[in-house]
């Protein structure tokens, strides 16, 4: 792991193109352990970053918005000397990936928008995020994660959501909260979604309860030569629960730009 004098990150394996990992909420870089495994067995580097509050990035002071965590991400690749990187964002993840789209579109060689989603939150959504906040405050950041219970198909193994529990539980309750204001007050980017011009897969499980698959049937349709992944059977956290099929997923994208 390196730290710079931002985010904390994880730089492994050699080649091209390199492939940047943006985590969900509430967890960190170690969500991807089974992507960077498997990339690696394909000569593929990866960049799996903490953002703010995060991981061992907990420390930082907190980021009030998704643009400053895009910046923050483009810091990183900058730092490693990297031109251009297919960036990968799950759920919060993908919220960063997109503002990174926005922001600098110069960094991106592919894009992967996995179980999340471009519009801003609802009212009902904002609602529930000061649940949350209240939640972090008061009984720690696991149940936070315990509340999120459509994330996971009824049938979802036990060992899955005890990882992510487990990853959960070691936030900083801080971090966690920064986030969740961040979230509620991020931009609506679904209108910049047709300046995207890298190629682009939009992943989801068909059992996410919290962003279905009606939501990335929008993000596809709005991103030019966009193509939609559903994982069936599959909740919130594809990664987790299908790595295999996520995995092929990114491998053929990775396949797709690398240079020849």
């Amino acid at each position: 792991m390196a730290v710079m004098s931002q985010l904390a990150f994880e730089d492994s394996g050699r080649g091209s193109p390199v492939v940047l990992f943006v985590h969900a909420f509430p967890f960190d870089r170690r969500m991807w352990r089974r992507q960077i495994d498997a990339l690696a067995r394909h000569d593929v580097r990866t960049i799996a970053v903490d953002l703010a509050g995060f991981g061992a990035s907990a420390d930082l002071p907190p980021r009030r918005s998704v643009d400053e965590h895009a910046d923050d991400v483009a810091q990183v690749l900058e730092a490693c000397g990297v031109d251009r990187a297919i960036a990968v964002g799950l759920s919060m993840g993908g919220y960063v990936a997109l503002a990174l789209a926005r922001r600098h579109p110069q960094r991106l060689a592919g894009l992967v928008l996995a179980d999340t989603r471009a519009s801003g939150d609802t009212e009902e959504a904002k609602q529930g995020r000061a649940v949350n906040i209240e939640r972090a405050r008061k009984q720690g950041v696991a149940a936070v994660f315990d509340a999120m219970s459509t994330a996971w198909p009824p049938n979802a193994d036990r060992m899955h959501i005890e990882e992510m529990r487990s990853l959960s539980a070691a936030q900083n309750p801080a971090g966690v909260i920064a986030a969740l204001e961040m979230m509620r007050d991020r931009p609506d980017a679904t209108p910049t979604l047709g300046q995207i011009r890298v190629p682009t897969r939009v992943i989801v499980g068909s059992a996410d309860g919290l962003t279905p698959p009606s939501l990335a049937e929008i993000m596809t349709r709005s991103i030019p030569g966009a193509q939609q992944v559903i994982i069936e059977g599959a909740g919130h956290f594809t990664n987790i629960e299908r790595s295999a099929e996520f995995d092929q997923v990114l491998l053929d994208l990775v396949r797709h730009v690398r240079p020849t």
